[in-house]
């Protein structure tokens, strides 16, 4: 998607990482809650509290979901999910990964 209409926004970004990883909340008419941001080149751990579906809007990541071994490979216009109250490593090289965070 590459608009999202009638929203709220969040003025205030979220910052994580030292600014590695910004992002703005966004709420949907319906009530549906996102985020969207961006993640500079580097490595890191999110921890989850809600499942989430992270869909690429463009650049690449690798990530790997708590409990695996394997790396895998996402880019543009392919997303994956994450389970609630978990974690994942993502790994961002090159270009930053632009994201869009769908909640539950």
């Amino acid at each position: 998607m590459s608009q999202f209409d009638n929203v709220s926004v969040v003025s205030k970004a979220n910052v994580y990482f030292d600014g590695k990883c910004v992002s703005h909340s966004i709420t949907l008419a319906d009530g549906t809650k996102k985020s969207v941001g961006v993640i500079l080149p580097s490595t890191l751990s999110f921890n989850t509290g809600a499942p989430e579906i992270m869909e690429t809007v463009a650049g690449a990541c690798r990530i790997k979901l708590a409990g695996e071994s394997e790396w895998k490979t996402y880019g543009a216009g392919q997303s994956f999910k994450v389970p609630g109250n978990s974690s994942f490593d993502i790994e961002v090289a090159g270009e930053p990964y632009h994201y869009v965070c769908h909640f539950g």
